[in-house]
């Protein structure tokens, strides 16, 4: 025989470790004893005497001076309370209350006086025994300290308020325990406000009393609320949604096919709606396709009629303008030959002028020349007239008185003779005055033919003397007489 396993518990295992935890977290760190404190604060008391301690609680508490004058700043945010040896009631007790401290008889405790928060994480079984995770957190104050501190631990080193959360936190999952299991999977996942109700009733008559003189653990409950709420097992949390998704899928199957036969429908509706739209635009297209082809005939054949007509009109035109410009062009023609037998008749006569200035002035110029010609030649014959007169007046007499006086003008104009050569020029005349001329003439060229040939050859000094004889001679030179 094969023998089973036993099945595991793993709530149970769940619930005995949370036990343990609880436990351990009731358990208060207690703070260290003064005597140790004081060994070991030993070496810090000889740097000052008004050096402040720190307490080993979490509050912000500030503990000055030395040995047994001390004194105790608490923070006006926190609650204390201070006893004395031999004195039964507190000395002082309430919110931010600072007093002086005797170590040797004195005790006090601190607690925070701010809202504190409890979150709550319970794990319970439903009416149908499936596992369900509630989620929540409790808000709670400190409201008569006076009573708090006699009921309650505030006595933990590191979290004075560690103690009370975990019993608040321990009753508060009870109370959501009880709740649950008397509500149904349903009930819990959908409607958490019974929960709520239980829960803050339960903890306010904890924590707030019955009434009358019951005043509870001196606490306020704030605020209680429920966060979330999980079924432990994914397939029952699968199985719990499948109902709800079947019915949205078939309700989303239902709505997709009315909408797609909405939409079938609706689109055979626009389909023949187009179509018919289509027709009647192809009809209307066809229309105006043949009004417009027939507007388009008819001004091929208007604009081609019209064509016709401007080239016959221009074709006249131009075979007006044609003959208009042979017309032109002839009296053109003719008014150019008229304008050039004009020129020429003109250049003729002008040509004509011309010569006959030409003519004329050759002719002029011919009498000016002739004229000119007869001047010169009148003058010419009166010239020699006047030399012949001139001659037939000249006479030897005349010729020698002319040379007497010209002779001293002759000798200044000489050089110094320094020898004297004579020639006589004279002798008896002709019968006629035309011989003594000849014969005076010839004798002068004569004496400048001496004149060249002896010019070189006569030294300084030397002079010729012109007698009338034409005779040379050679001598001293006389002296020269004085002019008359």
């Amino acid at each position: 025989m094969q023998s089973k396993e036993p099945v595991r518990n793993e709530y149970l295992d769940q619930v005995r470790e949370q036990q343990q935890r609880v436990e351990v977290d009731l358990k208060a760190r207690k703070v260290m004893s003064p005597v140790q404190a004081q060994q070991n604060m030993a070496p810090m008391r000889r740097a000052a005497a008004a050096v402040a301690e720190r307490t080993g609680n979490a509050v912000d508490v500030r503990v000055t001076g030395f040995w047994r004058w001390k004194t105790v700043i608490v923070p006006p945010n926190a609650y204390v309370v201070h006893t004395r040896r031999g004195h039964p009631q507190p000395l002082h007790i309430g919110l931010g209350v600072s007093f002086r401290f005797d170590p040797s008889k004195d005790s006090f405790i601190v607690a925070p006086g701010a809202m504190q928060t409890i979150m709550i994480n319970a794990h319970c079984i439903c009416r149908e025994l499936q596992g369900l995770l509630v989620q929540g957190y409790v808000q709670w104050i400190i409201e008569d300290f006076g009573t708090a501190y006699r009921k309650l631990d505030f006595t933990d080193a590191e979290d004075p308020m560690r103690v009370v959360n975990v019993q608040l936190r321990e009753q508060a999952e009870a109370a959501i325990k009880d709740k649950v299991a008397t509500m149904s999977i349903d009930a819990v996942l959908s409607d958490k406000q019974p929960i709520i109700e239980e829960l803050t009733a339960r903890l306010r008559h904890v924590a707030e009393g019955g009434g009358g003189g019951d005043k509870g653990l001196g606490l306020r409950i704030v605020t209680v609320q429920i966060k979330e709420a999980v079924v432990s097992s994914a397939r029952l949390w699968e199985s719990l949604q499948t109902p709800f998704r079947s019915e949205r899928e078939r309700v989303a199957r239902l709505a997709s096919l009315g909408t797609e036969e909405a939409l079938a429908h609706r689109e055979l509706e626009v389909e023949q709606a187009r179509e018919r739209m289509r027709l009647e635009s192809d009809g209307e297209l066809a229309m105006l396709r043949a009004h417009k082809n027939a507007e388009a005939y008819d001004r091929e054949q208007t604009e081609q009629l019209r064509r016709q007509q401007r080239e016959e009109e221009d074709a006249r035109r131009l075979a007006v303008d044609r003959q208009q410009s042979a017309l032109q062009a002839a009296e053109l023609e003719k008014a150019r030959l008229a304008v050039e037998t004009e020129l020429t008749k003109q250049k003729q006569e002008a040509e004509a002028a011309k010569h006959k200035r030409e003519v004329l002035a050759l002719t002029e110029v011919s009498d000016v020349e002739r004229a000119a010609a007869n001047r010169q030649a009148k003058m010419e014959l009166e010239l020699l007239e006047t030399r012949q007169r001139i001659l037939n007046e000249l006479t030897p007499a005349n010729v020698q008185a002319r040379l007497v006086e010209l002779l001293p003008d002759i000798a200044e104009k000489l050089p110094k003779p320094q020898e004297l050569r004579s020639v006589s020029i004279g002798g008896s005349g002709g019968a006629q005055d035309g011989q003594g001329v000849a014969t005076l003439v010839a004798q002068m060229m004569a004496l400048v033919n001496i004149l060249k040939t002896d010019g070189t050859a006569r030294a300084p000094g030397q002079a010729v003397v012109v007698n009338a004889g034409a005779k040379e001679g050679k001598g001293e030179l006389p002296p020269t007489p004085a002019p008359r």
